[in-house]
């Protein structure tokens, strides 16, 4: 069965970093495309990032657009996301995405942005 494992989450100062890891498995991780998606207190779930099967193209919400960067190695079934200049505003649940018929999801890793 498919299965997402986010982590990486954490308490970071405004200005820091984290980069959060997805942990695939259950399927072959090469043939697909990647999400993150994140998740704010009173607020709808929203696309952060994009990588295609083979990396060759991401994309990114204008609102973490040249800070964050999402990567993935698929020799460790792995899917990153690197976060620089975290804002409070970037506090949310994080989850990792599969669109495999139908979306699959992790159980999220909370990141929280404050001083």
């Amino acid at each position: 069965q498919v299965q997402l494992v986010e982590s990486g989450g954490g308490l970071v100062q405004p200005g820091g970093s984290l980069t959060l890891s997805c942990a695939a498995s259950g399927f072959t991780f090469s043939w697909y495309a990647m999400n993150w998606y994140r998740q704010a207190p009173g607020k709808e779930r929203e696309l952060v990032a994009f990588i295609s099967s083979t990396s060759a193209i991401t994309s990114y919400a204008d609102s973490v657009k040249g800070r964050f960067t999402i990567s993935r190695d698929n020799a460790k079934n792995t899917v990153y996301l690197s976060m620089n200049s975290l804002k409070p505003e970037d506090t949310a649940v994080y989850y990792c995405n599969a669109r495999i018929r139908t979306d699959y999801w992790g159980q999220g890793t909370q990141v929280t942005v404050s001083s």
